[in-house]
C-alpha cells in the first residue's frame, strides 16, 4: 500500500499479505511515510468508506475523502470534497512508476521468488523504498 500526494509523488509505503482489507492498513501505511508531516487529506476509493476509518483519520487531522458505497444509509460526504477524487489517477500513475521497475512487478517476483529473497516482505520493502527513491530523485534532480 502506498500513499502519494497531490503530484503523485511517494509519501508513505507499507506491504503486508493480501488478505487483510485495505481500510485496516491504512494507519500503518502512514506510521511509514517518508515526510515528518501528514497528509492534510487522503483520497481513497469506495473500500475507504468506513466510519471507524473516519474518526482514526480525524483524530490524526486528516480529512477523508471517500465516496459512499451504494448501501450505506447516512450519507457522510456531499459531494462538493469529492470533486477531488477525480484527481485519483495521480495515485494511480505512482503505482505505473512502480511498475516501471521490474522487481516490483508481482507476476514477474513470483516466478522466480524460489531463486531470490524477494519472497521476504522485508526485503520486498527494500525494493519499493530503493524504486520511491529514485522516482523522487529522478524528479528533483
Amino acid at each position: 500500500m502506498a500513499v502519494a500526494d497531490s503530484e503523485g509523488l511517494p509519501l508513505a509505503a507499507h506491504v503486508a499479505s493480501a488478505s487483510p482489507h485495505e481500510v485496516t492498513l491504512v494507519e500503518a501505511t502512514l506510521n511509514e511515510r517518508f515526510v515528518v508531516e501528514p497528509p492534510a487529506r487522503l483520497i481513497g476509493d469506495l473500500a475507504y468508506d468506513s466510519d471507524r476509518l473516519d474518526e482514526a483519520m480525524l483524530e490524526r487531522g486528516i480529512e477523508l475523502l471517500a465516496p459512499n458505497r451504494a448501501n450505506r444509509r447516512q450519507r457522510t460526504q456531499d459531494g462538493r470534497p469529492l470533486r477531488r477524487y477525480r484527481r485519483r489517477w495521480k495515485v494511480e500513475r505512482l503505482f505505473a512508476w512502480l511498475h516501471n521497475f521490474r522487481r516490483l512487478v508481482m507476476r514477474w517476483a513470483c516466478l522466480r521468488a524460489t531463486h531470490r529473497q524477494e519472497r521476504y516482505p522485508e526485503n520486498f520493502l527494500g525494493f519499493v523504498h530503493l524504486a520511491c527513491i529514485l522516482i523522487l530523485l529522478r524528479r528533483y534532480l
